[in-house]
């Protein structure tokens, strides 16, 4: 394995830093573990909600009121669920020296898209031909 890289307190990616060096890697590495990890809290403090809350409620409106709540916050979870998956495969794009190139075009993805969107695969441009193709076939 390779060894560990500390980053520079305060460090952030930028433009004139060679693409997808050590330290941008280790940059992005850690803050899609720390996004995981902070939807795996929220997952766990959902259930212990849930597991506590009861339907014993005697006013009807109460418990549908209730209802509604619970379906909400699964829904939730269940997109978070997703974006798991999908923050695990950026992981895995790291790993396998693929992470933060257009999959698209090839091109390296701007740093700071990546920084507000670490999950993405498609560089502005290609998300927006993504987009228009998307409109012109929604007014078909």
């Amino acid at each position: 394995m390779s060894k560990t890289i500390v980053l520079p307190e305060g460090y952030r990616p930028n433009d004139d830093e060679d693409f997808m060096n050590p330290l941008q890697q280790e940059y992005f590495r850690q803050k899609l573990k720390d996004w995981k990890q902070s939807l795996l809290d929220e997952a766990e403090e959902t259930v212990a909600t849930l597991q506590e809350a009861t339907l014993n409620t005697p006013d009807l409106a109460d418990r549908a009121s209730e209802e509604s709540d619970r379906r909400l916050e699964l829904r939730t979870r269940d997109r978070q669920r997703k974006l798991i998956g999908k923050i695990d495969a950026a992981l895995r794009r790291i790993d396998d020296g693929t992470y933060g190139y257009c999959e698209e075009t090839g091109n390296p993805i701007n740093v700071r898209r990546l920084d507000a969107r670490p999950i993405a695969t498609l560089s502005i441009e290609a998300q927006e031909m993504h987009e228009r193709a998307e409109k012109v076939h929604r007014d078909d």
